[in-house]
């Protein structure tokens, strides 16, 4: 299966991008802003990466990202703002605000929906594409 993210918004608060799943829009995604690839801090630079299932002591079943250059301990797992990751990618289904902050809402039923989506055992292959300039 290929999973693609799209990078739509990036400010010093949070980068947002859409995800899709062999080429069809799943939900969108919610990662820190981008600080260079700093591990637990930064969201993962634009590339190619295998992804496959963990467990997570503290999220459970999860989904993580390999490979990143000098990264590990990269899942997708739920959360609402960049204060809920350290560097990992946050689904939702819609974008929002919370305490003022850049957000995704919708994160506990978009992860339940995207665990059910790449099933028991995924083996996926992420793409991720940077934040197009604007014209």
């Amino acid at each position: 299966m290929l999973a693609e993210i799209i990078r739509l918004e990036s400010t010093d608060e949070a980068t947002l991008g859409a995800l899709l799943l062999d080429s069809r829009l799943f939900c969108l995604t919610l990662e820190p802003p981008d600080r260079g690839n700093a591990p637990k801090t930064s969201c993962i630079p634009p590339g190619r990466y295998r992804c496959q299932g963990a467990a997570s002591p503290r999220f459970g079943r999860a989904v993580a990202v390999r490979d990143v250059p000098g990264r590990s301990q990269i899942l997708f797992h739920a959360g609402n703002t960049a204060a809920d990751t350290e560097g990992c990618i946050l689904l939702g289904s819609r974008p929002g605000t919370l305490d003022g902050r850049r957000a995704l809402l919708g994160s506990a039923e978009a992860m339940r929906a995207f665990l059910e989506a790449v099933g028991r055992d995924p083996d996926l292959e992420l793409l991720v594409r940077p934040l197009e300039a604007s014209s």
